[in-house]
């Protein structure tokens, strides 16, 4: 995985990026109009989407989102259920038997709080998931996080900061922190 980076909006890497972002919005706008049993065709397309085959034993429900998908590292017997996203760019690696309940978001990108660096660049830290992570429906994890083995995050939960292993971790309360 890529560590924390930083992209000049109008940069060729951007416009490669860009590129990435128009096919696999393409893959996964084919995939997620397939008949759900149409097995051999969604790992075909899962394959395009990661540029390999679906490690074993991983469940992917559809409809699934994804930005990059080359940035995103599925360990066997992972599951994820309908409608989640998974913003790629810095990348997200999830470790075995990870369940990820419907809508959760993970985001790996973003851009600088200041307004006039937000218009040049893009910014990005990786997602780390350990084995045996439990992410409750309409969770969203922010870039930069690691959440450690055996934990939990209940449903809706807003995780910005690192998971311990073996907790669990809610809330989704936003907070002024300052002002311009």
């Amino acid at each position: 995985m890529s560590s924390d980076r930083l992209m000049r909006i109008h940069s060729a890497e951007f416009q490669a990026m860009a590129e990435r972002v128009l096919r696999v919005t393409e893959l996964t706008s084919r995939l997620n109009a397939l008949p759900f049993e149409d097995e051999v065709g969604k790992a075909e397309l899962f394959g395009q989407i990661f540029g390999k085959p679906l490690p074993p034993k991983v469940t992917i429900y559809p409809p699934f989102y994804t930005d990059h998908g080359l940035n995103l590292d599925l360990a066997e017997r992972v599951f994820i259920n309908q409608n989640c996203t998974f913003l790629d760019y810095a990348g997200i690696r999830l470790g075995e038997r990870v369940m990820i309940g419907p809508k959760v978001t993970f985001i790996t990108s973003g851009h600088p709080v200041d307004p006039e660096e937000r218009r040049l660049y893009l910014t990005g830290a990786p997602i780390d998931v350990a084995e045996n992570v439990w992410i409750g429906a309409g969770a969203t994890i922010l870039p930069g996080v690691s959440i450690g083995r055996d934990a939990v995050v209940a449903a809706g939960a807003v995780v910005a900061d690192d998971v311990p292993p073996a907790s669990l971790v809610t809330g989704s309360k936003a907070t002024v922190h300052r002002q311009w």
